[in-house]
């Protein structure tokens, strides 16, 4: 060993930190002591879980009714639903959407819902009537009514071409508070699609007769009516 050389220094070991013991448990024991403590008073006290209950027993009863009541009232603006003429014209072309579906669900279809929107593969609003049929409708507005542009055979080769092939309809059909081009009226018939002009739609919006009955060469029901 060199002269110069001292002896090697040991490094300090590292310092541990000094956990108290029964640190966990003793967390535990504090929960413990809170929830006996808790339950105690609760046992003591035993008209606040009563009262507590009937708060909730209350509100739960309350929410109930309020569905209850928002469901009835529905049933009740759908079954009175009327629409004028002048009324769908104001409409936007979703409102006027809306409208053909709420007729539909007036009809009696249980199942009545607005689909169209971007990618809705030419439908707007799909239903299915008491005798289980499939209706698969395109609605186009127009906002100066007959006035407006008349609709053509492009709108109805989309139709045409999604309504059953896509959307497996059994009553394929155009509506539109407007009128058809005579092309095509001709193409519709061809192709056994529906049209729904604007003096239909006066009849239909403002009375009580369902569209199957307002329409002509409709396919068989699929299973009989409700009410029969």
């Amino acid at each position: 060993m060199s002269p110069r050389s001292g002896p090697r220094r040991r490094r300090p070991a590292a310092r541990r930190t000094a956990r108290a013991p029964g640190g966990e448990w003793g967390g535990i024991l504090v929960g413990g002591v809170v929830v006996v403590g808790v339950l105690r008073w609760l046992a003591a006290h035993p008209w606040v879980l009563v009262v507590c209950g009937l708060v909730l027993a209350t509100g739960g009863a309350g929410w109930v009714h309020r569905r209850r009541e928002a469901a009835r009232w529905e049933r009740v603006r759908e079954r009175g639903l009327r629409y004028a003429m002048p009324q769908i014209d104001a409409l936007h072309h979703r409102q006027f959407e809306d409208a053909v579906r709420d007729l539909m669900r007036r009809d009696g279809c249980a199942r009545a819902d607005r689909v169209g929107g971007a990618g809705d593969n030419g439908a707007d609003v799909k239903a299915t009537d008491p005798f289980g049929r499939l209706w698969v409708i395109q609605c186009k507005h127009r906002r100066a009514g007959a006035d407006g542009a008349a609709v053509g055979t492009p709108d109805l080769h989309v139709l045409n071409g999604t309504g059953r092939p896509v959307h497996h309809g059994d009553v394929v059909v155009l509506v539109t508070n407007g009128r058809f081009t005579a092309n095509a009226v001709d193409f519709a018939r061809s192709q056994r699609l529906h049209l729904v002009d604007r003096n239909l739609l006066a009849a239909w919006a403002a009375g009580s007769t369902p569209l199957w009955e307002l329409l002509g060469g409709l396919p068989s029901p699929r299973r009989p009516s409700l009410g029969s």
